[in-house]
């Protein structure tokens, strides 16, 4: 089986996701501007505001769009050297706390990331950068939950996890999507909202 997607297969799950999200009322706003490109991994919003990074897979005008979609939000841009896009070693694990790897790219991107802000994060850098690819969740009765990658992955970083005493730690493996080049967050679409009925 191919890790590729055909044209077709891009389209099937495009409108499939464009389907539910209009069944959850949710606005959609396409990108029509074919030189623009705007990859998810290259997106992270810190509920304040959004980082976007550019790589190999978004250009500056996908990065205009989504600011232009998002008017009531600050939108920068993070030039990524290197990894495939700026959550390959970076995501949110909580209100205000940046995960972030150690590597020389991810601690420059990360300080190109202060400058650009009002706001001060709190960071928890770990050793491995993939393993900073975390998927962070506020449930209602569980509080603050953190899918990362498993101690067979990443046993030193899956250790600073464990210094979050106030999160719900759930370890998920990842070994296969990272195949194919896949994090954690590459197979999640959060939405905070309900159906309705």
């Amino acid at each position: 089986m191919s890790a590729v997607m055909n044209e077709e297969q891009v389209k099937f799950k495009t409108e499939a996701m464009k389907g539910a999200l209009k069944e959850l009322n949710l606005n959609v706003v396409e990108m029509t501007d074919e030189s623009a490109t705007l990859e998810g991994g290259d997106v992270l919003f810190t509920g304040r505001e959004f980082f976007v990074g550019l790589s190999k897979r978004t250009n500056q005008r996908g990065a205009e769009i989504l600011a232009d979609a998002f008017k009531d939000y600050a939108v920068s841009t993070v030039p990524v050297s290197e990894g495939l896009h700026l959550k390959s070693f970076c995501s949110m694990g909580g209100p205000g706390l940046i995960i972030i790897g150690s590597s020389e790219p991810a601690q420059k991107a990360l300080k190109i990331m202060q400058q650009m802000s009002d706001h001060r994060y709190d960071k928890l850098t770990v050793p491995d950068d993939l393993a900073a690819n975390c998927i962070y969740m506020n449930l209602p009765n569980k509080g603050h939950v953190l899918l990362h990658c498993t101690s067979e992955e990443f046993p030193e970083s899956v250790k600073v996890f464990e210094k979050l005493k106030d999160h719900m730690l759930i370890p998920v493996s990842n070994m296969e999507k990272r195949k194919v080049d896949g994090a954690l967050t590459c197979c999640s679409v959060l939405i905070n909202k309900k159906a309705n009925n």
